[in-house]
Parts: structure tokens; C-alpha cells; sequence
């Protein structure tokens, strides 16, 4: 029986935020590095992230995937403190990267901005070739798990200051409709990893997917058989419409958030799915969620979601 762990974090925002000059802090990254000093600094704790990455190492899923934000306000030192993150829970083969709008915070150019986690997202394109993805405009990518297709589309786009929200476009539109297709005929599993909820009302609007609509069309069409999201530092589930039944659309909370007001405390999710001998070649999906202590000292199981492919794409049967 194939199986395959799949591990999901989101929205790591690593700290501290290297020290900056006048000049680089001009424009939208200013309001953020406000933000950073006055609120978001205290939510989001690199010790935090040291901890899950510990816990990640004793539970050794097969595969980690992370649908961005890992930066903050898009400084070039950013990025590099974040590969190094990147290299503590895993090598580029074992790990895929998707950005978020915080990676693109400000315009910069890709080999010093995301560029430098290429090797995190290097597979398949829409013209055939397995490489690296050149800049934002160059996805989605494919990368091959087993019998698991892992789909990484990117969100991210500079914004005017306040604004959070994400785009696909229609160049990768078409590209994402064409991929779905031809691995729903392979028979491959589709996991669809998106930093923003992929539906509209799953953020304030000036946070959310512009072209949610679009997408929700394409996902009608071609289908996969589930959905991975960040973005609102929140577990979510919800559900898109697929061609013959519903897809899982799950998001987790932001990686490095202790436990605070601020929405939900750091919480990563752990994906087992398996496929059985039947004729029909279901998958069998059960989604366990990991939460931090609330004295910050690990992480511990909070329940578990099962989701079983009695049809493919697999359908919600119970929430625990």
C-alpha cells in the first residue's frame, strides 16, 4: 500500500528583522517595520520556529511543504535568514516552497529576493522543463512525490501600503488549469499549495485572492484533491467545488505565533495519506494537527481530521 506523510507549515515571518538603513526602509516597508517593532515582533518568535523545527525532526514526515510568508518586510537579509531556516528542517528535495505576499513585500529582484530558495521549488513548469522558477510570473511548478503531485502556485505581488492582497493572474491561470488536467488523466493525487485562501471571503479584502472567482472556475473544471493555504494565521477548513464532489481547502496558523491574542498560537498539521489495492484506487487522507505547549516548551497532538477517498477527490467524513 503506498503512503506518503506530507507536514505543512505557513506564515513563519523568522525574526529578528536584520538591522536597516534609512534608505531601505523608504516606501510600504516602513509601515512594516512599525509593525514589526510595535506588535508583530512579539507574536512572531524565532525560538518558536527553533522548537517546531525540533519537533518536525522527531515526527520525520517524508515531505514538508511551506506556503509562505517566511519574511517580513522583504529586506535582501531577509531572505538569506530564511534559506538558513529552510536548511534546518530539511533539504531541498524533502522541502517545497511556495511565497507569500510578505516575500514580495516590495519589488526586488527574484535572485536576491525568493531567488535564493530556488532550489526549494525547482520542478516541473508549464513548458515541460524540471528547473528552478525564474521569477514570480514563471509558475506553477510540479514536483513528484511517490504517486503525490505537489502543485505550487504563487500569490505574491507588491502592494500599495496596507494592502496584503494576492493575485495568480491569467498566464498562470491558464498554465494551473492545464497542469490540473494532466495529472487528474495521470491519476495522480493533486495537492494545490497557495499561500492565500483560495476562495473569496477567506480574508478581508484587502487581504485576499483577487482572482479568487477565476481560480474557483478552474478547480470547478479540472478539480485536485486538496488544497493548502496560510495567509490569515488561522486553522481553516472549508471546501471548494470540484467537477464531481467538493475539494478540502485546510490553511494553518502562522508557524512562529506564541500563544496571544493574536488569532491562533503556532500550529503545524501532519497529512498521512495511503493508497489501497481496490480497483479504484482510492486514497485514504487523515490530517493530525500539532500545536505549541502553552509553556512554549514543544509541541502536542490537538486531534485529528479523516478524510476518506471512497471517491477521488477523497471527501470530509469526520472532524475530531
Amino acid at each position: 500500500m503506498p503512503s506518503l506523510t506530507l507536514a505543512h507549515i505557513s506564515d513563519l515571518h523568522i525574526g529578528p528583522l536584520p538591522r536597516a538603513g534609512l534608505r531601505a526602509l523608504a516606501g510600504k516597508r516602513v509601515t512594516g517595520f512599525l509593525s514589526w517593532r510595535l506588535k508583530r515582533s512579539k507574536i512572531h518568535r524565532r525560538e518558536v520556529l527553533d522548537v517546531l523545527a525540533a519537533d518536525l525532526a522527531q515526527q520525520k514526515p517524508d515531505h514538508i511543504a511551506v506556503t509562505g510568508d517566511l519574511v517580513n518586510i522583504a529586506l535582501p537579509d531577509e531572505f538569506a535568514q530564511a534559506q538558513a531556516f529552510l536548511q534546518t528542517i530539511g533539504s531541498a528535495d524533502h522541502v517545497t516552497v511556495v511565497p507569500g505576499n510578505h516575500d514580495a513585500y516590495v519589488s526586488l529582484p527574484w535572485a536576491q529576493a525568493a531567488g535564493l530558495w530556488d532550489a526549494y521549488m525547482t520542478g516541473r513548469h508549464g513548458d515541460g522543463a524540471d528547473r528552478p522558477p525564474r521569477d514570480v510570473r514563471d509558475f506553477p511548478f510540479v514536483r513528484r512525490v511517490g504517486g503525490i503531485a505537489l502543485i505550487g502556485v504563487s500569490t505574491a505581488l507588491p502592494t500599495r501600503p496596507f494592502s496584503a492582497a494576492g493575485e495568480l493572474g491569467p498566464e498562470q491561470m491558464q498554465r494551473l488549469d492545464s497542469i490540473l488536467e494532466e495529472l487528474g488523466e495521470a491519476g495522480a493525487f493533486r495537492i494545490l499549495l497557495i499561500h492565500h485562501p483560495p476562495f473569496g471571503g477567506g480574508a478581508y479584502k484587502r487581504k485576499s485572492l483577487r482572482d479568487a472567482a477565476t481560480l474557483a472556475e478552474v478547480i470547478r473544471k479540472r478539480g485536485c484533491e486538496l488544497m493548502l493555504h496560510g495567509h490569515t494565521h488561522m486553522s481553516q477548513l472549508g471546501r471548494m467545488q470540484g467537477p464531481s464532489t467538493s475539494v478540502p481547502v485546510i490553511g494553518v496558523p502562522s508557524a512562529s505565533a506564541v500563544l496571544t491574542d493574536h488569532r491562533d498560537p503556532s500550529r503545524y498539521h501532519i497529512y498521512r495519506l495511503s493508497r489501497g489495492e481496490r480497483d479504484d484506487g482510492a486514497w485514504t487522507l487523515s490530517v493530525s494537527m500539532r500545536e505549541l505547549k502553552a509553556d512554549g516548551s514543544g509541541f502536542a497532538p490537538i486531534g485529528e481530521i479523516v478524510l476518506l477517498g471512497e471517491t477521488n477527490p477523497p471527501v470530509l467524513q469526520q472532524c475530531a
